[in-house]
């Protein structure tokens, strides 16, 4: 009945508030592969296993972040390779995909007028919940989630973006997803709705897997366990953040330079990474050992780790 479909759906919820554990997803991808029209190749051979949990993918613009995504969540064909979560192959069986996907793209859309509580129960119709007073019990359940449930009559045109993100997980959530995806979730945020969405990202991902998008190192450091890197098309790392810092110990050395001086450093030095501090450009250069007398051995971060695996694409036999 619908009323037994409706409480299945609700079953998620009540699982995660009894804090009761979940069966073990996997996303399994191997040797995926797009290439553009235009000639561009956005993945490859991309291969990589996730499993429950935070899992951030790192990169710079371009790197072909979205493009996973986007394959991943059934929104394009990949040219070759296979993807499978659990037993759903991802690219043969889009349908059986989406009845367990949450997807959070980089821009959340809005109706213009909509309220919160309209969006969230149009959003339920869509995925199959044709009972009105389940979808208004889970409606108001997932508002109360991301602390929303006083806006809830509100436009959702009017809301703040840190809001709008918030609007963007609860629709995520809704058909107990096995796989959440969200692509580059903090960009524009301010810093306390940035926090808000990080705890509420952590909160969730102690029930299925969540793939984490994003260029913004803090992002990856501060709610994933385990992450990947992506340049060019390609998986460069694969790890934990601990084990990739660890990697470039001893390895990462700072100077403080003058402006002119910069130019003649990247050109004499590995540099990775230049930054501006009091008006005065600090860089971080990787070498084996002290590079100059003017440098200073600095424990490494994971920014010198996504520098080091995207910038220079330093081959090392430890990198």
């Amino acid at each position: 009945s619908n009323t037994k479909i409706a409480r299945r759906h609700l079953a998620f919820y009540i699982f995660a508030l009894t804090k009761k554990q979940f069966q073990m997803a996997t996303l399994s991808i191997k040797n995926l592969t797009k290439t553009y029209p235009n000639g561009v190749k956005a993945l490859n051979n991309v291969s990589i296993e996730i499993e429950n949990g935070m899992f951030g993918l790192l990169g710079p613009n371009g790197a072909g972040k979205s493009s996973l995504m986007r394959t991943l969540s059934s929104l394009q064909e990949a040219d070759s390779g296979s993807a499978f979560l659990d037993d759903i192959d991802i690219l043969n069986e889009p349908t059986q995909l989406r009845k367990v996907l949450g997807y959070l793209p980089q821009e959340f859309g809005v109706y213009s007028k909509i309220t919160a509580e309209q969006l969230l129960d149009h959003m339920c119709v869509l995925k199959g919940i044709s009972n009105r007073k389940e979808r208004k019990e889970l409606v108001g359940y997932l508002l109360q989630k991301v602390n929303l449930y006083e806006k809830r009559n509100k436009s959702v045109k009017g809301f703040s973006g840190g809001m709008k993100q918030r609007v963007g997980i609860a629709q995520a959530l809704i058909g107990s997803p096995k796989l959440i995806i969200v692509d580059e979730p903090t960009a524009g945020l301010d810093p306390g709705e940035r926090n808000r969405f990080h705890n509420l990202l952590a909160d969730v991902g102690k029930q299925v897997i969540i793939l984490l998008s994003t260029h913004i190192v803090d992002d990856v450091r501060e709610l994933c366990s385990k992450f990947a890197v992506m340049n060019q098309g390609e998986i460069v790392y694969h790890g934990t953040p601990q084990d990739a810092i660890s990697e470039l110990k001893g390895k990462v050395w700072q100077k403080h330079i003058e402006r002119e001086e910069l130019d003649a450093h990247q050109n004499s030095f590995k540099v990775i990474s230049d930054k501006m501090i009091a008006g005065k450009p600090v860089i971080h250069a990787f070498a084996e050992s002290n590079p100059d007398n003017g440098f200073k051995l600095v424990e490494p971060s994971l920014e010198d780790v996504f520098f080091v695996k995207t910038k220079l694409n330093l081959v090392t036999e430890t990198l």
